[in-house]
């Protein structure tokens, strides 16, 4: 993941820092309990698309 757009994305549900989860090529919302996936090198920031964490990762 490109460190300039990781930057700029932000979580599309509270607007929040996103984190990348590099093992499983998704970007972490932690307000929102949210990991958006990364289907061929692209972010896919739909909420709809997004599943939902546990609060322990």
């Amino acid at each position: 993941m490109d460190n300039k757009l990781l930057e700029i994305l932000v979580c599309p549900v509270c607007k929040g820092p996103l984190d990348f989860d590099k093992k499983n090529l998704e970007l972490i919302c932690k307000i929102d309990k949210l990991a958006y996936p990364i289907r061929e090198d692209i972010p896919v920031m739909l909420e709809e698309e997004a599943r939902r964490i546990e609060s322990s990762e």
